[in-house]
């Protein structure tokens, strides 16, 4: 037996195939139940289905849920199984005393073909109800047919393959298309192909299986009564229309290999493995005279010729079912197996049975097991976490005798076992570096929730890592292998399946490292965990402070400036400073301070420099308003950069609301350092003018002057500043025509003013232009004075005219003239007539003037209506109601003193003429707080 069935057995590992008949069937099978493990139900068991023929059962084939039975000798019974309560009878219409040989359903379902013992052959379809003969057919006793599984669909077989008992093989093509009476028949065409002989000639072809293997080859197995032939070929892609002629010429000029058994049955029955419906066999069975070949062509010897089915687990070779069947149910004829359910059909000739396979595999994995082939063991129970774990052990176990430490780690670390048992067996044997294995794969297996657990397994790993480096350390002989294990404890540091792990126990790593006194893999651990703050310290303290200062740069962590930053301004200033301006807005400069401060306090020109560097940054470029920073550099510019001070001071501005230094602290720093004009400053955005002039005196007169003008508002006060200058002039520096200069700036001072301040041997020569000048001036003001009283004069004559001519001035009220704001008649209430024509009633002008009127007015205003309302009214004709006229009894104003204030106040001038009306010109129409409401009344 050649290629085919050698490779097949090769790639296959159990099947499910029953037979009848005497010897042992080949039924594969996963092993032993084991029940202690399991307490299942067996794999095969046996039901009866409830059904009772009518007749004797002669044949029985099913196929894709569809079942077909023949019954006597002219009957056939059709169940689709998902619809079991609807059979289908049909009767074959044989009048003849022709028998049913044997039937045929194809992979579908959907092509049956019975063979009659008249050499006839008859054709059914699923969807007909018409049983039609097959006319190229006649003449031949069909013993076999070899579907085509690939292109065989619903409505056609595609072409397949025909044994007849006088050992012909036929291709053939079967359609369902019914086109009535002069239509086309079912079969397309019926040819010879091949003959297959035994020792005394033609035999009867018992089977023929048709299958496509790999790489485009194409396979037949038939079987005679004691021979097994193969034909196989290539088949070329899209020749698959031209059928098998091409694989079987082949074979015209010399027979095909095949494998022959003495003994004989009278027939023999082959079988393949399916596991799903178009997919390739798996395995195969052939029962003939001499026992059952599957798998691997192994025979077994017959024990009996007993009624039975026997399932044999192809691994083992062991029985695992030994199925009797009783006598009064008959002989056993047929079994045949669902390929699409799974389920094993078989039948007597006065019962059906079904065997249901329930997990066959399910002890596939202890036979692996015992055969020591783990991985194969661990495929099988891969769902079942109590077998894997049994296997796991096992495996480990093995590895471990086999010395093979590192596997037998990885294994132990994926079991249940005591973890202290696998740490001894690994520590007794002295294989650190497999307890190593063993320890990252159990640590990277625990749950979040066991913090303990992870923090004893880091803490151990980095103890065996460490304790291991430092054995090799320093031994020229081990240099690789120290290389070696410093990159897998490197690995396990920056492992990501550990780094919550080592995250956790970070602090108890960091004290191992320090014990062993690695520093290089404190370093590399501390990088790892972005614990920079311990990498920045390592560094501070074995002076690498440029190194210190990369990690701070490269990490942008505010904190850690703000922490060594005192440390490293120190040792290098600039490249700090540069750090510092480098990170921009990200620091905050307040907390730097410190560390400016204490560097600075030398006093070195370099120190102050950098300082001022990095504070003028902030205030320039960052734009820093705090005020801690401003002072402090007015500090630093006070001690480092006077000429910078004042400058700084002028660029803030003169505003004391606007500036963000201390002014009370900037005028004390100033004045401690002698810097005079920068405290005339300070003291002039303090509007503290006589202590600028003052001091300004000290240092330039010029800049006095420029002191005494800054209070414009307040001539008296400019007056005075100007005074002290002239003062000084004359007092100190004793320079007359300085002092006229100043009396000739300041309009304000006259001659008078600055003579107090002369010696008395001063002779009026000096003074001659300033005198002249002043008395020029005081003529001329006499002289706007008289002309303004002439004016005023003249204004009065012309007032009184005026109020002469008002007297007489009169206006008429007509009884259909309304008022201007409310539109009703005006002579319904009091009213009030004005100039110009309009006319308002008291209430409605009080309401029209009031928005306008300014608030002590309107106070005003209330104060009058409600002394108005508490005055008694007058009594008509009465003595004390003219005495009340003239005020009253507590010496208060009158009702119509009252009256005639409230008059001033309202009616002064018409509220559409007057001055108040201007005013409102940019009021707007709808008050601000009621438009909302407005707008939406309008919607």
């Amino acid at each position: 037996m050649a290629s085919i069935l050698d490779e097949y057995e090769d790639s296959l590992s159990r099947s499910t195939v029953l037979q009848p008949g005497c010897p042992s069937v080949g039924i594969p099978h996963s092993g032993y139940v084991n029940a202690q493990l399991e307490k299942e139900a067996p794999i095969f068991t046996k039901q009866r289905i409830d059904f009772t023929p009518s007749e004797r059962i002669t044949s029985l084939v099913v196929s894709c849920n569809q079942l077909c039975m023949s019954l006597g000798k002219d009957t056939l019974l059709r169940i689709d199984l998902g619809k079991a309560n609807e059979p289908n009878h049909m009767e074959l219409g044989r009048k003849d005393d022709a028998k049913v040989h044997k039937m045929f359903l194809d992979p579908t379902g959907s092509h049956l073909l019975i063979a009659l013992s008249s050499t006839e052959v008859l054709y059914v379809n699923r969807n007909g109800q018409k049983v039609r003969p097959l006319a190229r057919w006649k003449g031949q006793l069909v013993e076999s047919v070899g579907w085509n599984k690939a292109l065989g669909t619903e409505s056609s077989t595609g072409p397949i393959l025909v044994g007849t008992a006088q050992g012909q093989i036929f291709e053939a093509e079967l359609s369902a298309s019914e086109g009535g009476l002069f239509g086309p028949a079912p079969d397309l065409y019926f040819r010879p192909l091949y003959v297959l002989n035994e020792e005394g000639g033609p035999a009867p072809v018992c089977s023929l299986e048709a299958e496509r293997g790999p790489e485009g080859r194409g396979f037949v197995i038939a079987t005679t009564r004691q021979r097994l032939f193969q034909f196989i070929g290539r088949v070329a892609e899209g020749a698959e229309a031209q059928g098998f002629s091409g694989l079987f010429a082949a074979y015209a000029d010399h027979p095909p290999p095949f494998r022959e058994f003495p003994s004989s049955l009278g027939y023999s029955e082959l079988a393949f493995y399916t596991p799903k419906l178009r997919s390739a066999p798996r395995a195969f069975a052939w029962m003939m005279g001499d026992g059952v070949l599957y798998g691997s062509l192994d025979c077994g010897r017959p024990d009996s010729l007993l009624n039975r089915v026997e399932a044999v687990c192809t691994l083992t070779g062991q029985v695992v079912l030994r199925d009797h069947f009783l006598e009064k149910f008959g002989p056993l004829k047929h079994m045949v197996k669902d390929s699409s359910t799974g389920h094993l059909w078989a039948h007597t000739e006065r019962a059906v049975f079904r065997y249901h396979v329930q997990r066959e595999a399910r002890d596939v994995w202890r036979t692996y097991l015992d055969m020591n082939r783990f991985d194969l063991a661990k495929e099988y129970c891969r769902e079942r976490p109590d077998c894997l774990d049994t296997v796991l052990a096992r495996e480990a176990d093995f590895c471990f005798r086999q010395r093979r430490y590192l596997e037998s780690a990885r294994c132990y670390a994926l079991t249940q076992s005591y973890f202290e048992e696998i740490a001894l067996k690994f520590l007794e044997a002295r294989q650190e570096e497999a307890l190593a294995e063993f320890l990252q794969r159990k640590l990277a297996s625990l749950k979040p929730a066991e913090r303990t657990q992870a923090t004893l397994l880091t803490a151990w790993l980095t103890e065996l890592y460490l304790s291991r480096l430092g054995a090799l350390q320093g031994d020229p002989d081990a240099l690789n292998l120290y290389r070696e294990t410093r990159e897998r404890f490197r690995s396990f540091l920056s492992s990501p399946r550990h780094k919550e792990w080592l995250f956790a126990s970070r602090a108890s790593i960091h004290e191992l490292l320090a014990s062993h006194g690695d520093t290089e893999h404190m370093v590399y651990f501390a990088v790892i965990m972005q614990d920079y703050e311990r990498v920045v310290a390592y560094h501070c303290q074995h002076e690498a402070y440029e190194e210190a200062l990369a990690v701070l740069a490269r990490h942008r962590d505010p904190q850690l400036f703000y922490k060594f930053s005192p440390i490293l301004i120190r040792h290098i200033p600039r490249q700090l400073v540069d750090a510092w301006i480098e990170m921009g807005s990200r620091l905050d400069a307040r907390q730097l301070i410190p560390a400016l401060v204490n560097y600075s306090q030398g006093g070195e020109a370099q120190q102050v420099s950098q300082a001022i560097r990095y504070m003028e940054f902030c205030v320039n470029v960052l734009g820093e308003t705090e005020q801690a920073i401003h002072n402090y550099l007015l500090s630093l510019y006070a001690r480092g950069q006077p000429a910078s001070l004042l400058a700084y001071l002028e660029q803030a501005g003169a505003s004391p609301h606007r500036v963000h230094y201390d002014l009370k602290y900037a005028l004390r720093l100033c004045a401690e350092h002698g810097h005079h004009r920068a405290c005339v400053h300070v003291y002039k955005v303090l509007e503290l003018y006589e202590e600028a002039v003052d001091l300004a005196l000290q240092v330039d007169v010029d800049l006095a002057k420029q002191c005494a003008d800054l209070p414009e508002e307040d001539e008296e006060l400019r007056k005075k500043l100007w005074l002290k200058i002239a003062r000084h002039v004359v007092q100190e520096e004793e320079d007359v025509q300085t002092a006229m200069a100043c009396l000739a700036s300041c309009p304000l001072l006259k001659i008078e003013d600055v003579l107090p301040f002369f010696p008395d041997f001063v002779t009026i020569d000096h003074f001659k232009e300033a005198i002249c000048s002043s008395l020029k001036a005081y003529n001329h003001h006499i002289q706007e004075l008289q002309r303004e009283m002439e004016e005023a004069t003249a204004s009065a004559q012309r007032i009184r005219r005026d109020l002469q001519e008002l007297r007489g001035r009169y206006g008429t009220v007509e009884p259909q003239d309304k008022c201007a704001t409310c539109d009703f008649p005006l002579l319904n209430r009091p009213f009030y007539l004005f100039l110009c024509g309009h006319m308002f009633h008291a209430d409605c002008l009080l309401q029209a003037v009031r928005p306008g009127l300014p608030a002590y007015k309107q106070a005003r205003l209330e104060e009058l209506q409600r002394k108005l309302g508490a005055a008694p009214p007058p009594a008509k004709g009465s003595a004390r109601a003219k005495e009340a006229e003239g005020g009253t009894a507590a010496g208060g104003p009158s009702r119509e003193q009252l009256k005639a204030d409230l008059d001033e106040l309202v009616a002064a001038e018409c509220v559409y003429c007057g001055e108040l009306m201007i005013r409102s010109i940019d009021r707007p129409f709808i008050d601000p707080q009621r438009y909302e409401e407005e707008h939406l009344s309008w919607l």
